[in-house]
This record gives structure tokens, sequence and C-alpha cells, in this order.
């Protein structure tokens, strides 16, 4: 009896199996080029040809068409094959009616045009509509906020600030401070779940019991990137329990000539002349009002929620304290210092005109 060709077993590192598993999971690239992702991923992990085809409804063929083109070219195996014919065109009355309506008010009760509104309101076809936005690049639902601040003095107090960052006074330690207040302690089922279309997913429930809460006062070292921490009950977030913390950072800081601190305008950290008399190395920099974005400390406050809190259940304050300790004593062994490459935005920049970015 003659036997069948054992199949070739599919093996790729762990950054490509990183992006296959990003792209499987995605809601905006096509859909075909997510499904291929989910083929050949289903295929490294060692599922057979007939179980992937019955997961995905489409032919055995199919499978190992995309599994050998993925072995034979990688990632660019699994992009669809150019397939000629005519370009689609739009004509220029086209065009500008879809850019006028866009930057007109949508009919009432909506918050914001979509393809189906613009094709009905213009009496065209919906998909070309979705066709038109894809080509020039505009999306009607993802949103960017900007914190534009109106401070007077803005210029003067960006340029302290970030001229710490870019040039740091020599024998000085430059921290930036805040806190994380309200932490709440979430009890909750989390696990893992799998999709109706075979994905494996993050999954908590919806209902959650509420354990209290807790405040986080948090200094960031710009020149190392380490994090000091101190969690305390949220009724200590006031002006004494901020300078608590700085007494007890000072203590635990290398000595040197000057301490440069960075602070958002929140009302517990100023009218503190008396402490910063006696403390006479110790020099306090604001953020201009509205501009908490300039303070560093708020991008490890992002990491933080990200990779400690999110998702996570507490079944008391003491041990999401606990929890929080353990992320920051862990996160401190492979600290490095941000790099501050903020760019400018203005307000001028906000415009109700779609029209000149498609020019």
């Amino acid at each position: 009896m003659r036997r069948g060709k054992k199949a070739r077993k599919v093996e790729t590192d762990q950054q490509t199996m990183e992006r296959l598993l990003e792209i499987s999971n995605s809601r905006t690239l096509p859909a075909g080029l997510v499904q291929r992702a989910n083929i050949v991923f289903n295929c490294i992990k060692g599922e057979t040809i007939n179980s992937i085809a019955q997961r995905f409804a489409i032919g055995r063929s199919k499978v190992i068409r995309w599994k050998n083109k993925f072995m034979e070219m990688g990632l660019d195996g699994l992009e669809d094959n150019f397939r000629s014919g005519r370009p689609v065109s739009y004509s220029e009355e086209f065009q500008n009616a879809v850019l006028k309506k866009i930057e007109e008010v949508p009919p009432d009760g909506y918050a914001r045009w979509d393809g189906r509104l613009l094709a009905k309101e213009l009496n065209v076809s919906k998909d070309a509509v979705w066709r038109f936005l894809r080509e020039q690049r505009i999306s009607l639902s993802r949103r960017r906020t900007w914190c534009v601040s109106t401070d007077p003095e803005f210029t003067a107090k960006a340029a302290d600030v970030v001229g710490l960052y870019l040039n740091p006074p020599e024998e000085a330690i430059i921290l930036c401070i805040d806190e994380k207040p309200n932490i709440q302690a979430l009890e909750r089922l989390c696990g893992y779940a799998m999709s109706s279309n075979g994905k494996l997913i993050r999954g908590w429930e919806s209902t959650y019991k509420r354990n209290g809460t807790l405040n986080l006062f948090a200094a960031l070292d710009v020149a190392t990137g380490i994090v000091s921490g101190q969690i305390t009950g949220s009724a200590e977030k006031t002006k004494k329990g901020f300078l608590k913390f700085m007494g007890e950072l000072l203590e635990e800081l290398p000595s040197v000539q000057e301490y440069h601190v960075i602070m958002d305008n929140h009302s517990i950290h100023k009218r503190h002349e008396e402490w910063l008399k006696e403390h006479p190395n110790v020099f306090f920099h604001y953020t201009p009002t509205s501009a908490s974005w300039l303070n560093m400390v708020e991008i490890w406050f992002g990491i933080l929620g990200r990779k400690s809190l999110n998702g996570k259940s507490f079944s008391s304050t003491n041990e999401l304290r606990i929890h929080i300790e353990k992320f920051i004593a862990s996160y401190n062994k492979n600290a490095h210092p941000f790099t501050w490459r903020k760019r400018e935005v203005r307000g001028s920049q906000l415009r109700n005109n779609a029209r000149n970015f498609c020019n």
C-alpha cells in the first residue's frame, strides 16, 4: 500500500507570527487578506487542511494555495494577485459633490456622515462613494482629538518644559510628576473566548463589583525613565499628600545640585512657597493650561493602563496596590528614557473643509 506524501510543516519567526496575528484580528484591512492571514496562522499552529477549510467554508485547494504561497514568499505571498482592468474613474462633478456634502451638517439626528447617508443624499451608488473615499484616504469614522491650550503664556511655558527635556542642566535631575486618581479595584470574570468567526479573543463580563479606589503619585526620571510611585487612598490626593510624596522622593533620589519638577496646574501642586524655601535646590515648572500632554509622565500612565490595569480583576484595594507596585518594579528593570518628539498642533489646523486636502 502506497503511503500519502507527508504535508510540509509551516514554520516562521516570532515577528512574522505577531504580524500574522495582527492582520488576522484587523477590522480595517481587506477581508480577503484577513482570511488568508487566518488560514496561514492556523497552518502554523498545526491545524489540518480539512479543519481549516471547514472552518472558513472554503475548498482545500484554497487553503493549500495560500499555505504554499506563504512558505515561498512570506507575508508578501498573502497579497492578492493583481488583476488588470479598466481603472475606476469619477467625474469632477461627482467628486465635488461628495466633498461638498461631507462639509455640510448631517441629517437631523446624525452626528456624522457615512457612506450610506452620502449615497442617499446624492442619489448615487454607496459602493461608488466608499470607493472614492478610500481612494482619497478619507475616513469618516476615525477621529483624533487635540488639547489646544489657550494659555496666553503658552510659548514661554512650553519652551521652559521642552528645554528641560532637550537641554537639561548639568548636575540636575529632571522629574515629571502627576497623579492618577480613582484607580478602581474592579472585580469581574476575565479570560479567553471564541468569537463567532473562530478567533480566540480576550474577554470579560460586563457586570462587575467595585471594591474601592486608590490614588497613585508617580514621578518619572526623564534621564533614565525610571518611575517612583506612592499609592495612597483617594482621600489623600491633597496638598499635604503631595508634599509628603515629594519629601520621601527626595530622600530616595541621588544627591545633586538641583531638582527640576515638571507638573500641571492642579491646585495641589501650587502655593508651596514655604516648602520651596526649605528646599532651595528644588524648582517647580508648570505646564501651560490645558497642556498636560507636555508632561512625560502621562506617557507612562498610558503604559500602566494598557499593560497593567485594563482587563484585570481585583478583589480588593490591597490586591490592586500590590499589583501596581509589582508592575512598577518590573517596568523599572527595563526602563529607558522617552525621546521628546511631540509635533506642534494648533487650533487653526482644524478646518471643516475636506476639499483643500484633496486638491
